[in-house]
């Protein structure tokens, strides 16, 4: 199949079960703005929600919001008495994730902290929170390992760690690819294999996207 059968599919399954106008409307509030176009798609935002769902998730850390997609997903998912943290680099993509989030009914549930989040990581950490059911990992590739190292700090036995865009079009697999991306999702898959306190794997993906996929590990 060709990359435009592959959105085909991906446009037919989102108009049979994942098509909503609040979704909907924040695509167009972000391309209005000029936010680049790298949110999940929308049936992967729809995962997100279902994924969040199925683990009875209360408490989400998100990093990278962008104009807050896969946000309004998760919040959704953690229902109303839930919340999700979202960390975010650009004080302009968190202004219009925030517009976005209200205008949708979740602004609530959701706590959006602007800077670096290697930064506000720590920062994070030193409030104590309770822990995080659901780590959704979608900001720069470079840092992955990073950030996973930070969800083991904050989570517990039984969470769920995703990191996206980890494929590359299949970079992940030639070890003479010298892309910064490729050789950090390289690192992040050496790390799931050696960590002991995380069970992972990887699902490729095709769609809207193009070639994909994301880690999926669970904390011991």
């Amino acid at each position: 199949m060709s990359t435009p059968d592959w959105a085909a599919v991906d446009r037919y399954v989102v108009d049979q079960l994942a098509r909503d106008d609040e979704t909907t409307a924040t695509l167009r509030a972000n391309a209005d703005a000029g936010l680049p176009a790298i949110d999940v798609s929308e049936a992967q935002g729809k995962f997100l929600y279902l994924l969040a769902r199925s683990i009875r998730a209360r408490r989400v850390l998100e990093i990278g919001t962008l104009g807050g997609f896969s946000t309004l997903w998760l919040a959704r998912g953690v229902g109303a008495g839930g919340r999700v943290t979202t960390l975010e680099f650009e004080p302009r993509h968190a202004e219009v994730a925030r517009t976005n989030l209200d205008r949708a009914e979740v602004g609530d549930r959701v706590d959006i902290r602007v800077g670096a989040a290697l930064d506000s990581l720590p920062v994070l950490a030193g409030e104590q929170p309770d822990p995080y059911d659901l780590v959704f990992i979608d900001a720069d590739k470079v840092n992955n390992s990073n950030y996973v190292q930070w969800a083991l700090r904050l989570t517990r036995p039984g969470a769920v760690v995703v990191v996206d865009n980890v494929v590359r079009g299949g970079g992940l697999a030639d070890a003479d690819n010298n892309d910064p991306a490729v050789r950090a999702s390289r690192e992040l898959l050496q790390l799931l294999a050696g960590e002991p306190r995380l069970d992972a794997t990887v699902v490729q993906t095709v769609g809207a996207k193009g070639w994909d996929g994301f880690a999926f590990a669970v904390v011991n």
